[in-house]
């Protein structure tokens, strides 16, 4: 087998590969002479079959076979002999005379192109500086969270006369559209909050007034987004019956408040609500550290980069630079520019991501940076639980996908390695307050513009499925967002359509 260079321009390479005649030939021998004893043809004893016999009836068939596995072998030898990486799967191109070739009778001649990894070398991580921010939970932001828990929590007596806005109406109705009743619109003992915009508009008003034991017949129209298309902008009415009026009781925080949510005392719900506000806090810090540490990264090297990985980068952020806008759903400093712009900042983007993908990579692969079979394997358990009664199905389905496991594995190893370079760097943990660890950091030139939120469209209540396939878990990126797509909710309750 030949290899030979045939062009090259930056991290660009192809290599032409030739396998003379003679090799071919050779291997199709040794391959026949492996498969002869265990045919059994007509004619002959198993085993005893003449490999002649074997080459004049099958020989093409497992030239053919053949080629496929000499191809590989050149694309690892070129590999191999030129101590490249590639940086993208090989492509193969210029094979001529395919009949010749498996008659035995031309040398298999191709090209394989393929970007390969820039040699460079990291920065010594142990130079890096980077910022932290940190805070700590106040008495003043548990007592604030406390009282959203008793809010939250709210409780609610029966009373006497009419309901007002904050009162919650017990009652059972029934919805029809032109005197049918509709699937999914009536339901028995509904709590109903006036003034709460559970329910679809006109909903909640139309109740205020009412009292124990009246009944009613209230006239509603559905909203035209409304998320049953079957009962968008129709008219409706509901027959009310009311069995209750209850009036709001006045939360207070207090060991019955803490056996609400499941512990004894006060006391334990105070130290609950505290550690998890430092939670968050902390999870905070590390995104704002891993944000110091990606920029320190990218201003610590400068170097050539494969330009098959930038494209497929670029193209996947392009392609939901164009959905978003598909929804009317635009970054604002994106307003008003051409698409020759935008291509051009997104193509940065693209170039930085990529080059810190490659930095950690390296910087993993230097400090030996490990993920185990059972951190894996729990992240695996993690993504399972988020289908919940197909738990079994997203197990099977990405232990039977090498590269759904691959991707899944790509952001557990990126996170460690950021562990790992904020362990051996300088750290400096910086006080500030709540409001500054939570407020937006200025982007960067080439960091990628964050999605705007659209608000959700009311949508009628369904009964919860799990329909969605298995998500494809998020790429090793130098920011992780993942923002679920909200549920929708049970479709016995029609009425509802605001979340």
């Amino acid at each position: 087998m030949k290899i030979t260079e045939k062009s090259k321009d930056g991290l660009s390479v192809v290599y032409n590969i030739t396998v003379e005649v003679a090799e071919l030939n050779e291997s199709l021998d040794a391959k026949i002479k492996e498969i002869a004893p265990t045919l059994n043809l007509k004619g002959f004893r198993k085993g005893k079959v003449p490999t002649a016999h074997v080459k004049r009836l099958y020989g093409k068939g497992i030239m053919g076979d053949l080629l496929n596995e000499l191809v590989q072998k050149g694309i690892d030898q070129a590999v191999n002999d030129n101590n490249v990486r590639p940086a993208s799967n090989p492509e193969v191109g210029n094979v001529d005379n395919v009949d010749a070739i498996l008659d035995g009778k031309a040398a298999l001649v191709f090209d394989v192109s393929m970007d390969i990894l820039p040699e460079f070398e990291v920065v010594d991580v142990a130079t890096l500086s980077i910022t932290r921010p940190v805070t700590e939970a106040t008495e003043e932001e548990v007592t604030k969270a406390l009282e959203e828990i008793a809010a939250n929590s709210k409780a609610y007596e029966a009373k006497t006369g009419k309901a007002k806005n904050g009162d919650a109406v017990i009652c059972d109705f029934v919805g029809k559209i032109d005197g049918v009743e509709f699937q999914g619109g009536a339901a028995n003992d509904a709590q109903v909050v006036l003034g709460s915009n559970t329910f679809i508009p006109g909903f909640e008003d139309a109740l205020v007034g009412v009292k124990a034991e009246d009944e009613t017949v209230i006239n509603v129209t559905f909203p035209a987004d409304y998320g049953v298309v079957e009962l968008a902008g129709k008219a409706a009415t509901f027959d009310i019956k009311v069995k209750e009026v209850k009036a709001p009781k006045e939360s207070k925080i207090d060991d019955e408040l803490a056996k609400t949510v499941g512990l004894e005392t006060l006391d334990s719900l105070k130290d609950a609500v505290k550690a998890d506000i430092e939670r968050q806090f902390a999870s905070l810090s590390r995104t704002k550290a891993k944000r110091s540490l990606l920029d320190a990264l990218d201003a610590s090297h400068s170097f050539e980069l494969p330009p098959k990985m930038v494209e497929a980068e670029f193209d996947a952020i392009w392609q939901q630079v164009q959905a978003d806008k598909a929804q009317g759903n635009v970054d604002p400093d994106d307003e008003g520019k051409s698409e020759d712009e935008l291509k051009g900042e997104y193509k940065v983007i693209a170039e930085r991501r990529v080059r810190l993908g490659l930095v950690l990579a390296e910087i993993g692969r230097v400090g030996e940076v490990q993920i185990t079979d059972q951190e894996l394997q729990g992240a695996l358990f993690r993504e399972a639980s988020r289908y919940p009664g197909q738990e079994r199905q997203v197990l099977e389905f990405f232990q039977k996908n090498p590269n759904m496991m691959a991707q899944l594995r790509a952001p557990l190893y990126e996170e460690k390695v950021v562990d790992y370079v904020l362990s051996k760097a300088k750290v400096d943990d910086v006080k500030v307050t709540r409001e500054e660890l939570e407020a937006e950091d200025e982007e960067p030139q080439a960091d990628a513009k964050p999605a705007k939120a659209k608000k959700a469209a009311p949508k009628a209540k369904k009964e919860e499925t799990s329909e969605e396939k298995p998500k494809k878990a998020a790429k090793a990126k130098d920011e992780a967002a993942s923002e679920e797509k909200p549920k929708k909710a049970p479709a016995k309750k029609a009425a509802k359509a605001k979340e």
